[in-house]
């Protein structure tokens, strides 16, 4: 009779739950029984991890089997399991020393032969491994450098289940045909029981993940024109505001929105991390890339479901596209073409900064405050305002432009008309100004807010809650008279309200003012409504 334990990590969401692994055998007719309510790619580790102990060269116990997991009240799901069962096993069956795998937080998944293949979330595990006190991890190889980016945990990579076992029972590592070497044919010291200080991750992530991102990125000075949603772009980037461009075809709606990221301040470590997790458990890690480091953008085609763009599926629900452009830009290119239904799924985000999925087999709470940004043509032919060249009939275009419902865009912060670029501004030799001159902009007016709430919870003017900016920082006198008026003829919500406040902050931390006047409270009322009150502003100066 043998009994062993060992640890791994279910991921709900991006959140992971410590489980137990336990093995115990007993003497009667050899059977393999998996408890603790595992669904169906679990269960199958059962096959899995009998072939890749045999043919690690192992015997396998002819006694009773069981191995459970616990909390068994948790839904487990996916291959990540099979190395810690397997080790557990092994254990029970006095191959392995019971207590060399009982502090040790396993994760990977077996190939028939052996082989300890990545799986998704191993950042996310490990993250949960160290909340949980876990001070030693074992992952498969290829993902050494992921999950080496959370402090205070030392991580051993593994390539096959052989090594593993060599390593725990401090038995010379095998080569593994070459698999187990290094460039010159030395055994690799990850696996010779070398441990890779989690640290800070510095090192690995500076010499991993590097800028790539950043050569893909678009410079600004590439627009031709368009001075207003120039402006929108920058106070959208600068307080962390949604943002709506409306024009004709061919105006520069999608060239103005691929080139938001690149005015985007770089992600903080915490920020970092976050992006990371969620991307990981997506499974969307660029290869030599652990750190995602740049703002993400996504920009999923107007045939997307929703559950592709707020998450979901059959099973355990998966990140949408909400949580993969987390602290980043989520464009929808031709959004009126988009179903009303997953349009109308992105009010509660937009509000909340998160997204709750219910499904039968569980609940799933994901990050998702990104940025919107929304692009639509006038009328489906999309010459609508151009003279005499729209084919469409009223109704088509009433019932066109409903399809982006007032309850979405009482959300959205800025509206922008693109208009056609003339020729002349097309073909001129002069050059707007670069991506990196506005960047510096957005940099400064982040700073002056994060100084402003450097006591609070927030850091952006689109983070704080209507009733905290209007309460204690509030705009200089009289500057909101415009906007009351707005408020009593009925032009402007509550929530209107608030979202106007909180760009005449981003536009105040642009221009160095201590706090709104009424020339940036004007200005985020234009902003707003989308229509010219340069007439109201010269009134007031």
């Amino acid at each position: 009779m043998g009994f062993a334990r060992t640890c791994s990590v279910a991921l709900v969401g991006v959140e992971g739950v410590v489980v137990e692994v336990q093995a115990d055998l007993e003497p009667g007719v050899a059977a393999f029984a998996l408890v603790g309510l595992p669904d169906k790619s679990l269960t199958e580790s059962r096959d899995r991890v009998r072939a890749a102990i045999v043919n690690s060269g192992e015997t396998w116990p002819q006694k009773k089997l069981t191995v459970g997991l616990s909390p068994a009240s948790v839904p487990k799901g996916g291959s990540g399991f099979d190395l810690a069962v397997a080790c557990a096993v092994l254990a029970a069956n006095d191959r392995i020393a019971p207590a060399s795998i009982a502090d040790l937080m396993m994760i990977g998944e077996l190939g028939l032969d052996g082989r300890v293949r990545p799986v998704r979330g191993v950042l996310p595990a490990v993250l949960a491994a160290a909340d949980a006190g876990y001070r030693q991890v074992v992952v498969p190889e290829r993902t050494t450098a992921e999950a080496a980016l959370v402090p205070g945990v030392s991580v051993l990579g593994v390539r096959s289940l052989r090594q593993l076992i060599a390593v725990l029972n401090e038995e010379p590592v095998p080569e593994e045909d070459g698999h187990g070497l290094d460039l010159e044919g030395r055994p690799d010291p990850m696996l010779a029981g070398l441990t890779v200080p989690g640290g800070t991750g510095d090192g690995l992530v500076s010499s991993l993940g590097g800028g790539t991102a950043a050569a893909e990125r678009r410079d600004l000075a590439d627009v031709a024109g368009q001075p207003a949603a120039r402006l929108a772009l920058e106070v959208a980037a600068a307080g962390g505001h949604h943002l709506y461009l409306k024009g004709p075809p061919g105006a520069g709606k999608t060239m103005l929105a691929e080139r938001l990221p690149g005015i985007l301040p770089p992600l903080s470590r915490q920020e970092s991390l976050e992006v990371t997790a969620v991307h990981s458990v997506a499974g969307i890690l660029p290869p030599g890339r652990p750190l995602v480091d740049t703002p993400p953008y996504c920009a999923p085609h107007h045939s997307a479901t929703m559950p592709s763009l707020v998450g979901g599926g059959s099973g355990l629900p998966r990140p949408g596209a909400v949580s993969l452009a987390h602290r980043g830009v989520l464009f929808l290119d031709e959004a009126p073409e988009f179903s009303v239904r997953s349009l109308d799924a992105l009010r509660q985000p937009l509000e909340s900064g998160h997204i709750v999925v219910a499904r039968t087999a569980g609940v799933m709470r994901l990050p998702a405050r990104f940025m919107l940004v929304l692009a639509a043509n006038p009328c489906p032919c999309g010459r609508y305002s151009l003279l005499g060249g729209c084919d469409c009939s009223p109704n088509a275009v009433r019932r066109y432009q409903a399809r982006l419902s007032g309850p979405l865009l009482d959300r959205v912060d800025l509206r922008v008309e693109v208009d056609t670029v003339s020729r002349s501004e097309l073909i001129g030799h002069g050059r707007g100004e670069s991506s990196a001159q506005v960047a510096a902009r957005v940099q400064e007016a982040r700073a002056r807010a994060a100084a402003r709430y450097r006591d609070t919870p927030w850091r952006m003017n689109s983070e704080v809650p209507g009733h905290e900016i209007r309460t204690r920082w509030h705009a200089a006198p009289g500057a909101l008279h415009a906007a009351e008026r707005d408020m009593e003829r009925g032009l402007l919500t509550a929530r209107g309200l608030d979202r106007v406040l909180r760009v005449s902050w981003t536009l105040a931390d642009l221009a160095a003012h201590p706090r709104p006047d009424a020339g940036d409270v004007l200005k985020a009322l234009q902003l707003r409504s989308g229509f010219n009150r340069g007439a109201a502003l010269a009134s007031t100066a």
